[in-house]
C-alpha cells in the first residue's frame, strides 16, 4: 500500500465509500455496488480541482467494502478494497500519509474515524464536500 501513494505531494484525499454513499436517501441499499460506481464516477473531477481549500491536482483513494470490493479503479480514482473493516484502513492510509509529512483529507462523517484520521494528522470534511451523483431514472 505505502509503494502505491503517490510521492509527489499531492494532497491524499480518501473517501470513505460507505459513509459518503449511505448519506445520500437515494435507495443505494438496493444496488451498493452501483451506488458506489455512481460516487467514484462523481470523484473524477476532484482529481484534477481539488476540494475547497485543498486546490488540484489531488490524489483520490476512494475505500471500498462489503458489496462494494469489487468496484474497480478509474484513472482518476484508485479504489482500494478494504481486507477487514473500511475504517481500519482509512486509518492506517491516513497514518502512511502523516509518516510520510504528506497533507491528506479524509471524507467522512463518521465520527469514530473522524477522531482516528484526526490523530495521524488528517483533516475530516463531510459527504457533502463531494456529493454523489443521483442514480439513474427509470
Amino acid at each position: 500500500m505505502d509503494e502505491r501513494m503517490a510521492a509527489d505531494g499531492r494532497t491524499l484525499v480518501i473517501v470513505d465509500a460507505a459513509n459518503v454513499v449511505g448519506s445520500v436517501p437515494d435507495k443505494w441499499w438496493r444496488d451498493r455496488r452501483g451506488a458506489t460506481e455512481r460516487l467514484r464516477d462523481s470523484l473524477v473531477p476532484y482529481a484534477a480541482t481539488g476540494l475547497p481549500g485543498h486546490p488540484g491536482p489531488v490524489e483520490l483513494v476512494l475505500v471500498v467494502e462489503g458489496a462494494a470490493r469489487e468496484v474497480a479503479s478509474v484513472p482518476e480514482v484508485r479504489a482500494e478494497p478494504a481486507p477487514g473493516s473500511g475504517d481500519d484502513l482509512i486509518t492506517e492510509l491516513a497514518a502512511v500519509a502523516h509518516r510520510a509529512r504528506r497533507p491528506c483529507v479524509v471524507v467522512t462523517a463518521d465520527r469514530e474515524l473522524r477522531r482516528r484520521a484526526e490523530a495521524y494528522g488528517a483533516l475530516c470534511v463531510g459527504p457533502r464536500t463531494v456529493r454523489p451523483l443521483p442514480p439513474p431514472s427509470g
